[in-house]
């Protein structure tokens, strides 16, 4: 099935104009997210916790978008008499600003993590969980880039992509579940084990971003 491009009916010039308007305040709060991302993956792998310190000022402006998205959406549904495809794209949007706001929740708790873990050594399963990290923020970049365009085969691409984050997921997990002899304290690799779910799971809201964006696109589930 070959998919057309999402396009607001332009014989209804103000309904377009906000869905336009919706779809621009979803991008920059995916603009934020992305950028809470990378503020936890600095604080994590270059030990910098200045960049810990700004996650929750991030977050706070994070949950004004979605809070606002979702009411606008409701409110466009309410008042103005959407067409089924309409109906279809107002619904995505509020499941996927959804899972960004989940996403910059995972960021802000991956902070958390960093200033933990501060004090102890680098493990030596951190490059592969880093390496994890840099995947999974290509691809929010990725599903982002899907919507922005409306996407259709960019947004199923993602499933593809979730699957490097995954088998990562396992082969670390398994890393630190199998550590023997562990000298001092356990905390370490309880806060790696909730690091590598919280970027497991980064990964999973992303991929559904990209398959929200081809259900906007096509109307069909995957």
């Amino acid at each position: 099935m070959k998919a057309v491009d999402y396009t607001p009916n332009p014989q209804r010039p103000q309904f377009a104009r906000a869905i336009r308007r919706l779809e621009r305040d979803v991008l920059r709060m995916g603009a934020l997210v992305e950028q809470s991302f990378r503020l936890s993956h600095q604080a994590l792998f270059a030990r910098n916790l200045t960049a810990a310190e700004e996650l929750p000022r991030l977050d706070k402006k994070i949950d004004r978008f979605y809070r606002q998205i979702e009411s606008d959406c409701t409110a466009i549904m309410t008042l103005q008499a959407p067409t089924a495809q309409d109906l279809r794209c107002l619904s995505a949007f509020m499941q996927l600003v959804r899972d960004l706001e989940r996403i910059g929740d995972y960021a802000e708790d991956l902070a958390e993590i960093a200033i933990k873990i501060f004090p102890y050594a680098p493990h030596t399963c951190l490059p592969e969980i880093e390496a994890m990290s840099l995947h999974a923020q290509a691809m929010l970049a990725t599903s982002l880039k899907a919507l922005g365009d409306f996407d259709e085969a960019g947004g199923r691409r993602l499933k593809h992509l979730d699957d490097t984050v995954d088998d990562a997921y396992d082969r670390v997990y398994q890393t630190l579940a199998q550590q023997r002899d562990v000298p001092g304290v356990v905390e370490p690799i309880v806060l790696l084990a909730l690091a590598i779910r919280c970027l497991e799971r980064m990964a999973d809201h992303a991929t559904n971003i990209g398959q929200r964006v081809a259900y906007i696109v096509t109307g069909q589930r995957s």
